[in-house]
């Protein structure tokens, strides 16, 4: 019985594209119906392209019938997070800030894709600017959990995670900071790729953070990653941290097996520093199990605790997007919602020497690790999983928890989520590998040959049309009064006045809830250190 067309992986699509089985313009309407179908109960979507779309499908069915086959991605319906640039269509950041703005050049990734063939579906929900959580006092609904819609779908790519697990696009890209694309890709039970730094471009990328920020695909498979990294990938001058990475044929080596690689476990990720839910430990370990029996050498290893990688992270990151955002900060701290407001604000707390101390300790972060990456091929951790009911996140959690994924954005390593499992109330569960700088190819055909051993990224969440979903209640979530101390309050209203900040009374509680946790981080980050030591960001010219 031959798959519904939404149920088709790139690679499937593309190969009866490419033999005439399949028309772009079949393929396009058939998701364009669904996504009008379905979508008002994920709000996966900022924008809907169907024109554009339809336009694009013509035009690619129209060269392809002639000859002219430009590749596997030439026909294939793809959607953008909602802060790469689209000329001439909406690219909002999910912000109230960003509502009218129309950039008149595409991101260099968007331009790549439409000149493979890809078909522009449309610009997918995203928390704001790519940061913050699950707002619904934001001009678009979040999106939603298609395993479950009154479950959280993680973020920050959250509309693209949406999409693909739902059916509607068979493509996404999505950008990861600090676990923005595995974070998704495992709660909706996805294959998301976090690439090496600069391998793929950010030029015309909202961003979040300068120094973490990455661009990567999500799909349903590694394969299919493959496909999509092959057309993104490359040195670009417009991308300040771009680099001259080699470009390999990503999907050549996947059917080559893993037998033989040195995989380390960093097991006390979910055992110790950040404990997983019981159904999510057990997949792990029959995880584990699969990759032994693929021929994989499989030992148990440790790396720093995850809270030093994310300290790391939280102090350079915020201080960046805090610094993008200071002016609107100023001027309107009410077009922002309240999660971002609990993550940027207590920013204005650091001072420039917490940012370079949190650089040197960056610094000593990447040397500590390199030692695991030259014993291992690869490491293998835990991703996300079971996703949350809406109404039990909590802002200050980013605070108070560290975060699995994190440690791969400081350590700039790519990393790879697949889905290994669900949880006994049917929630997908996430593992991650991750691998040293450059080492893509490898991590793609090592998650190919655990998807060729399981059938966790075929699994299909099971969706009815119907009425929007109601809001769900968020007012445990709420600020409450500040109950700072009399010295941290002054130092907390002082600080903010230097950055020029105006709050009301709830944005100053939003600040004051979570302002001694982002003193203690920074008072984490400021040891002894020799006169010498020097920051991440130095640079080397040849």
């Amino acid at each position: 019985m031959s798959p519904a067309l939404h149920e088709l992986g790139i690679a499937e699509a593309a190969a009866l594209i490419a033999r005439h089985s399949l028309s772009p313009v079949e393929l396009t309407d058939a998701l364009l119906a669904r996504i009008e179908s379905l979508d008002p109960r994920i709000n996966a979507f900022i924008t809907v392209t169907a024109e554009l779309a339809r336009e694009q499908a013509r035009q690619a069915e129209h060269d392809i019938q002639r000859g002219n086959h430009r590749g596997p991605l030439h026909g294939i319906p793809f959607g953008l997070k909602d802060i790469y640039n689209t000329r001439g269509i909406l690219t909002s950041g999910g912000s109230a800030v960003c509502r009218d703005n129309i950039p008149d050049r595409d991101a260099t990734t968007t331009r790549r894709l439409l000149e493979a063939g890809a078909i522009l579906l449309g610009k997918l929900q995203t928390h704001e600017f790519a940061h913050g959580g699950p707002s619904f006092d934001l001009p678009w609904p979040p999106a939603r959990n298609p395993w479950n819609p009154e479950h959280f779908t993680g973020g920050s790519s959250s509309g693209s995670a949406a999409a693909v697990a739902a059916g509607l696009l068979p493509a996404a890209l999505g950008s990861d900071t600090g676990g923005s694309i595995r974070g998704p890709a495992s709660f909706c039970g996805i294959t998301g790729l976090m690439p090496t730094y600069g391998l793929v471009s950010r030029a015309g990328v909202i961003p979040n953070s300068f120094t973490f920020d990455h661009c990567g695909p999500m799909a349903r498979s590694a394969a299919d990653c493959a496909l999509l990294l092959q057309v993104i990938a490359g040195y670009d001058p417009a991308d300040a941290g771009s680099m001259r990475h080699d470009i390999t044929d990503y999907s050549a080596g996947l059917d080559a097996g893993i037998r033989g690689l040195r995989i380390g476990v960093l097991r006390h990720y979910w055992e110790e520093d950040i404990p997983a839910h019981p159904d999510h430990a057990k997949a792990l370990d029959e995880a584990i199990a699969a990759f032994r029996g693929l021929g994989a050498s499989i030992e148990d290893c440790r790396s720093q605790p995850v809270q030093d990688g994310y300290d790391i992270k939280v102090i350079i990151a915020e201080s960046e997007i805090f610094s993008i955002h200071q002016q609107q900060l100023i001027q309107a701290p009410q077009l922002f919602g309240r999660d971002f407001l609990g993550r940027a604000l207590p920013a204005c707390l650091f001072q420039s020497a917490d940012y370079v101390q949190a650089l040197r300790e960056h610094r000593v972060y990447l040397a500590a690790m390199q030692p695991l990456h030259d014993r291992y091929d690869l490491l293998l951790t835990c991703g996300f999983g079971p996703a949350p009911r809406f109404e039990d996140y909590r802002s200050e959690n980013f605070w108070l928890r560290g975060n699995v994924c994190t440690p791969s954005n400081s350590a700039r390593t790519p990393a790879l989520a697949l889905p290994c499992g669900f949880s006994r109330d049917g929630l997908p569960l996430g593992l991650q590998l991750l691998g040293r700088a450059g080492s893509d190819a490898l991590l793609l055909r090592a998650g190919a040959a655990y998807q060729r051993e399981t059938d966790w990224h075929l699994r299909r969440p099971q969706l009815q049309p119907g009425a929007a979903l109601p809001a769900p209640d968020l007012s445990r979530n709420e600020p409450l009064p500040a109950a700072l101390d009399g010295k941290t309050r002054v130092l907390v209203e002082s600080m903010a006045h230097k950055a020029g900040l105006r709050l009301d009374e709830r944005q100053f509680a939003i600040l004051a809830e979570n302002a001694p946790h982002a003193l203690a981080m920074a008072e984490r980050m400021r040891k002894a250190r020799d006169r010498m030591a020097e920051p991440s960001l130095v640079f080397r010219f040849s």
